[in-house]
């Protein structure tokens, strides 16, 4: 939460109609898209919202996901499981709307899916994020994202190394 945003669940109070943050995709996605894939179980949608308002300011989605073992470097998996896969989060969309952009609501956004996550049942190894481009994968590096081998465009942080960050 930051000083006068609250981020919570999406639900029928809040107003979405006058988000834009400039990606008409997303834009779209929230105002069109967003209460189905709840209704479907697909993702959950978070919302920002000024304390006592209804207007999104900003939002991101969170949905379940993996990784194949083969894509986690050895030395942050540990000893390797049985397992072919890790569980994971994926933030599928995270987007602010551009009257409320530059009051860091991005990456209060992106502190709470991984609060989110970290206290998520069942466990969660890793969050998991697409950018969408070299300016957003350098956003994600500052939180201490690392690249998949096969896709330089997406990125995990392991849940253990987002605890160390959160504690600083």
């Amino acid at each position: 939460m930051t000083d006068s945003f609250v981020i919570e669940p999406l639900s029928s109070r809040h107003d979405r109609t006058a988000f834009a943050c400039g990606i008409e995709p997303l834009d779209r996605y929230l105002q069109t898209q967003a209460n189905q894939d709840i209704r479907r179980r697909i993702s959950n949608c978070f919302v920002a919202v000024p304390v006592g308002g209804k207007s999104v300011a900003g939002f991101y989605t969170l949905s379940a996901s993996s990784i194949p073992l083969t894509e986690v470097p050895t030395e942050l998996s540990g000893r390797p499981p049985r397992y072919p896969v890790l569980p994971a989060a994926l933030v599928g969309r995270l987007a602010v709307d551009r009257r409320f952009m530059r009051r860091s609501l991005g990456s209060a956004m992106l502190y709470d899916a991984i609060d989110r996550t970290m206290h998520a049942d069942p466990a969660i190894f890793a969050l998991i994020v697409d950018a969408k481009d070299e300016i957003a994968a350098n956003y994600y590096k500052r939180f201490g994202f690392q690249p998949f081998a096969s896709r330089p465009l997406s990125f995990f942080l392991p849940l253990a190394t987002a605890a160390k960050l959160i504690a600083k």
